[in-house]
């Protein structure tokens, strides 16, 4: 892919690309880091089908489902502009671009957090817990942050600011259905869910109804927010991103994906005593079987990190098992 068009569009004439190599991690987009002959780097956001590993991701997005495969330059612009705004850090924008007179996509062009001195938080814990736990308490009162940054409504945020109105009579009762869309979905593709398929909806249903209505309005969810997703710059601040899918909905679901996916580290990230236990369950199960659900989709597709998601589909689906036996 030519990149060049855009890093000149980005930075100007003044400094040239001398390569680019592509990072890890993307499903949904393509993310480039640009190399300039001066040693400065950036990284690059495309949009584009070429890009989306998803099956289906050609099709129209539902916008009235907030769980829906969040993806594109609007749902970045509009996560950008709400986090700075509220002072949590994600990587600083040199260029937003979705006209597509100058590049066959739309594009972004950001800091890139893991040049000199940045790191991915999961690589700092991995290489030195200890360093890790000032970034973890910093990332604690981010997640305040966005839990108190509250709407009465519930969607992801470009949407929800839009006036579109999302389905389900509460974020209870959609991720209620999708969980059991996710079920009947994983069903069909592993014989250890078909057979416990009864016991997986009745844990999920029995669960559902132990959820109270909520009042007070729902707060800002990441909604993956795992150590992959969070960049530690130079100065030992948490940078937030795969920001496309911040969303107003019960906090309780970010909690949940946090919990698996921090591990024995979660505790430092605070917050329980002011999450609903009933709602933590019904989630807990939920977020089991969209992690089994989804991984086994993605692997229809041509995604090329096959291994690393069969992985994630096998351990979820155990955990799931888990819960309702």
């Amino acid at each position: 892919m030519d990149l060049t068009g855009l890093a000149r569009e980005a930075f100007g004439g003044g400094r040239r690309l001398a390569g680019t190599e592509r990072l890890r991690g993307g499903s949904k987009k393509g993310v480039h880091r640009l190399l300039f002959e001066d040693g400065a780097t950036a990284v690059a956001y495309v949009w584009s089908a070429a890009e989306n590993h998803w099956p289906g991701a050609d099709e129209p997005a539902d916008d009235t489902d907030p769980l829906a495969h969040a993806s594109g330059l609007a749902l970045f612009a509009a996560a950008h502009r709400r986090l700075t705004g509220l002072g949590v850090r994600t990587p600083r924008v040199h260029l937003l671009d979705g006209s597509r007179s100058r590049f066959p996509a739309d594009v972004a062009v950001v800091e890139d957090v893991t040049g000199p001195g940045g790191e991915s938080l999961e690589a700092l814990l991995e290489r030195d817990p200890r360093a890790a736990a000032p970034v973890l308490a910093r990332l604690a009162d981010t997640l305040r942050v966005l839990a108190e940054d509250r709407a009465s409504g519930w969607g992801k945020l470009a949407l929800l600011d839009n006036g579109v109105v999302s389905k389900g009579s509460s974020p209870a009762q959609l991720v209620l259905d999708r969980a059991l869309a996710d079920l009947a979905e994983a069903a069909d593709r592993d014989d250890r869910i078909a057979a416990a398929r009864g016991r997986l909806a009745e844990g999920l249903h029995t669960r559902a109804a132990a959820v109270a209505p909520r009042d007070g309005g729902y707060g800002l969810v990441h909604g993956e927010l795992g150590p992959d997703h969070v960049l530690v710059d130079a100065a030992g601040e948490p940078v937030l991103i795969d920001i496309e899918g911040l969303m107003h909905f019960d906090v309780e679901w970010e909690h949940v994906f946090l919990r698996i996916r921090f591990g024995d580290q979660y505790p430092s990230l605070g917050g329980t005593e002011e999450l609903d236990r009933h709602r933590l369950d019904l989630y807990g199960l939920a977020m089991r079987l969209s992690l089994v659900a989804g991984p086994l989709r993605l692997l229809d597709g041509d995604f090329p990190h096959r291994a690393a998601m069969r992985e994630i589909a096998e351990y979820n689906l155990t955990a799931a098992l888990a819960l309702v036996e």
